[in-house]
C-alpha cells in the first residue's frame, strides 16, 4: 500500500485516459473520408452515396458495398473555406496533442516518487488547446454543412468522421482540463 503522497492524483489519471482516446478519435475523424454524406443524387442509382471528407470523396453503392475513392471534385468542394480550414487545423491539432501527451507523460508520475505538477498542468493546457484546434473546424464545417456545394436535389447528412472529430475534441478538452487541475497543487504549496 502506497503512502498518500506517492499516489497519482485521480485528475491526472483521468487526463491520461481521456486524452489518448481523444487523439485516436480525432485521428480517425481527420483521415476517414466521411464528414458529410450526399445521397439521392439526381440521374444516379438510388443506392449511390457520396462520402465527402476533408481529403477525399468516395462513391459507394449501398446494395453491393462497391466503394471507389479519389472522385473528381467537380463542384469545388475542396476549395471551400471550412474544408480548407479543417485541412490545416485538424493535422495541427494532432501534432499539438502528441506534444501534449509527451509532456504529460513526463509530468505524471511514471518514474518519479512525486508527480511533476507544473509539467502536468502545462501538458493539460497544451491538450486543451489541441481539443480546441479540432473543435473549431468540426463546428465550422457543421455550421456550413448545408451551404457547401452539392448536386442540386440531393440529400445531405452528417458523416461519422465529423461525429468522431467532435467526440475526440471533447475528450481532449476534458482530459486537458483534468490535467490542468495539477496547477491547483502548486498553488496549495505556495
Amino acid at each position: 500500500h502506497l503512502p498518500p503522497g506517492m499516489r497519482t492524483p485521480p485528475a491526472m489519471i483521468v487526463g491520461m485516459v481521456l486524452c489518448p482516446c481523444g487523439l485516436l478519435l480525432t485521428l480517425t475523424g481527420t483521415l476517414a473520408p466521411n464528414w458529410r454524406k450526399v445521397s439521392l443524387l439526381p440521374n444516379q442509382p438510388v443506392d449511390l452515396i457520396l462520402e465527402q471528407g476533408i481529403w477525399d470523396v468516395c462513391r459507394e453503392r449501398q446494395s453491393s458495398h462497391d466503394r471507389l475513392c479519389g472522385q473528381a471534385d467537380e463542384l469545388g468542394y475542396f476549395e471551400q473555406v471550412p474544408v480548407r480550414a479543417a485541412q490545416g487545423l485538424m493535422p495541427t491539432s494532432l501534432v499539438v496533442a502528441l506534444l501534449g501527451l509527451v509532456v504529460a507523460t513526463l509530468g505524471v508520475r511514471c518514474w518519479h516518487k512525486e508527480p511533476r505538477h507544473v509539467l502536468a498542468g502545462v501538458a493539460g493546457l497544451v491538450l486543451l488547446l489541441s481539443g480546441l484546434l479540432s473543435l473549431v473546424p468540426a463546428s465550422w464545417y457543421t455550421h456550413e454543412l448545408w451551404a457547401l456545394p452539392a448536386p442540386a436535389g440531393s440529400t445531405l447528412a452528417v458523416g461519422y468522421s465529423l461525429v468522431l472529430s467532435y467526440l475526440g475534441s471533447c475528450l481532449e478538452i476534458s482530459g486537458g482540463l483534468a490535467l490542468a487541475l495539477s496547477f491547483h497543487h502548486c498553488c496549495k504549496e505556495c
